[in-house]
């Protein structure tokens, strides 16, 4: 019986969870995507399929010092803002088969501490 990788098994709770959160206009899903350098989350509309609002930590700004969990914060803070632009007050929360802690409970703080209610 073979073990899964890290990769694996993060993609097998990603699917069973996906199974049951879905994002609609009124209440789209806020997707998190975590890699080694940095995090990006988005504002799906699963029943069109297109994407509301994003948020990257590409996009910050060069003066931006901190870690990567104060980092998170800030793009959190930033796709709240891009989900005001576009009229989104509240949406539903997919971590995308992470845990939460770390940097997705800090962009998750950071996107509440920013006006989003999940």
């Amino acid at each position: 019986m073979p073990s899964l990788t890290v990769r694996e098994g993060r993609l097998r709770r990603h699917k069973r969870v996906r199974g049951r959160v879905n994002g609609s206009p009124q209440r789209p899903r806020l997707v998190v995507f975590r890699s080694n350098r940095g995090i990006e989350a988005q504002l799906v509309d699963d029943l069109t399929g297109k994407t509301l609002a994003a948020a990257s930590w590409i996009a910050l700004k060069k003066s931006f010092k901190g870690d990567k969990s104060e980092q998170a914060a800030e793009v959190g803070k930033q796709l709240a803002a891009a989900a005001k632009k576009a009229g989104i007050e509240a949406c539903v929360f997919d971590r995308a088969g992470y845990l939460y802690h770390g940097r997705v409970k800090a962009l998750a703080d950071g996107a509440r501490k920013g006006g989003l209610n999940f």
